[in-house]
């Protein structure tokens, strides 16, 4: 859009359904290398993305024309697709329904980044769980606990 000027980072998070650990760090990158590629396809800049065997980061600078919701439900689409196709787990693949979407200020960025790239350190210390809510509750985000996620007791 000529004319359009615009700074939005998303941080955008969401879960394995039933919180299994089927992401396996053997593939992990290559899951991680073709979800940036949707994103940049869709016009979009990949600033980070990493994440656990149970849940995904990613941050973007995200392009004001782009509908998040769709953006998210194409990324969980193809990258099931791709993770069937693969080959890479014997039995069913699928996320969860939801996501969380946090925004950023610019100034925040270098923090933001970290943390998603130190997400195997981080969770040695934090449960999803505990890092979701945490989210939550900073960003003043009403909630109801039964529409969480699935957690793993």
């Amino acid at each position: 859009m000529p004319g359009t000027y615009s700074q939005i980072y998303i941080q955008t998070v969401f879960a394995v359904r039933g919180r299994e650990n089927l992401i396996s760090h053997k593939w992990e990158e290559e899951l991680y290398k073709y979800i940036t590629g949707i994103i940049q396809n869709k016009e979009h800049k990949m600033l980070a993305i990493n994440g656990m065997p149970d849940h995904i980061h990613f941050l973007i600078g995200m392009k004001p024309s782009c509908c998040l919701s769709d953006l998210v439900r194409e990324i969980k689409k193809s990258s099931n697709e791709f993770i069937k196709e693969k080959g890479f787990i014997k039995h069913s693949f699928n996320w969860q329904e939801g996501y969380g979407a946090f925004s950023y200020s610019h100034s925040q960025l270098n923090n933001v980044i970290t943390y998603i790239m130190e997400q195997k350190e981080h969770h040695k210390k934090f449960s999803f769980k505990d890092e979701y809510i945490g989210f939550l509750k900073a960003f003043n985000i009403q909630y109801d606990e039964k529409y969480l996620f699935d957690w793993i007791v």
